[in-house]
């Protein structure tokens, strides 16, 4: 092969390597989690008294639907909070429920989900 072909092969090559670069960087990650408004849930949670936990179920009973509609997982922690809202409003079986979801979507919770479950039965 003459220099002139190897010159040419190498730049197609550089052009293909290229090309493959630029559209393996426009193409967006998919997410793992969606969230959904569960983090304005939590800050709304934690700056009140509690008062209106009905209200933050509903709010994230809904969050929850649109993202399973989708296809999509909840993070960590969605349910636990959602159980505890339960919790708030004196609704213990559907907290436990919602503990053992979190527990079972998200193993390395527990420990945890099992030390609230414990203080629940006190």
């Amino acid at each position: 092969m003459n220099t002139k072909k190897i010159k040419q092969y190498s730049g197609m090559l550089a052009l293909l390597a290229g090309t493959a670069v630029l559209s393996a960087c426009g193409t967006a990650p998919q997410t793992l989690y969606q969230w959904e408004g569960y983090q304005p849930q939590v800050y709304s949670y934690l700056k009140s008294d509690g008062a209106d936990a009905q209200k933050q179920i509903d709010a994230m009973e809904l969050g929850l639907q649109k993202i399973e509609a989708k296809g999509n997982m909840p993070p960590p922690g969605y349910h636990a909070h959602l159980g505890l809202l339960y919790a708030s409003a004196g609704k213990p079986d559907q907290m436990v429920q919602e503990l053992q979801t979190e527990k079972k979507l998200f193993p390395e919770s527990a420990a945890y989900m099992d030390f609230l479950l414990a203080k629940l039965k006190k």
